[in-house]
């Protein structure tokens, strides 16, 4: 993927645990959102090629909220898979270590903000997805 955003993570957890927690529409209820003000009080997870990923993100106090869609394109269970949303592509890969799972994420950018807040959104969702995983 050519004009990428790349954030990664590294998870003091097996990569069965972490792929679960990644995938399973009742844990990314739990993490998927940036900032503690924000919730995602709904996820559909439908993991096939073809299959389609949502998740609601909400503001806790209802004054902005927008469904995140995807379609997968590729999935290797237990270590990788891509998904398509709008005309963007992202993949998200698990790598196992000694010490547990790299998560990294690559995706192209979109044109509305800028490069520099889409990583930060995005790192700040994974981030929140390591302490997730780390304390459950």
């Amino acid at each position: 993927m050519s004009d990428t955003i790349t954030v990664s993570a590294h998870i003091k957890a097996g990569v069965e645990k972490t792929w679960e927690y990644y995938t399973t529409p009742y844990h990314i209820t739990q993490w998927n959102f940036a900032d503690p003000s924000w919730h995602c009080p709904s996820a559909e997870n439908n993991m096939v090629v073809g299959g389609r990923y949502m998740a609601r993100m909400e503001a806790k106090d209802g004054s902005f909220g927008f469904d995140f869609e995807a379609t997968y394109t590729a999935i290797e269970t237990g270590k990788r898979f891509t998904y398509v949303f709008d005309d963007r592509v992202a993949e998200v890969s698990f790598m196992h270590d000694k010490a547990g799972t790299m998560v990294t994420i690559t995706f192209n950018p979109e044109s509305e903000n800028p490069v520099e807040l889409q990583q930060q959104g995005w790192q700040a969702i994974l981030n929140n997805f390591k302490h997730y995983v780390e304390t459950h």
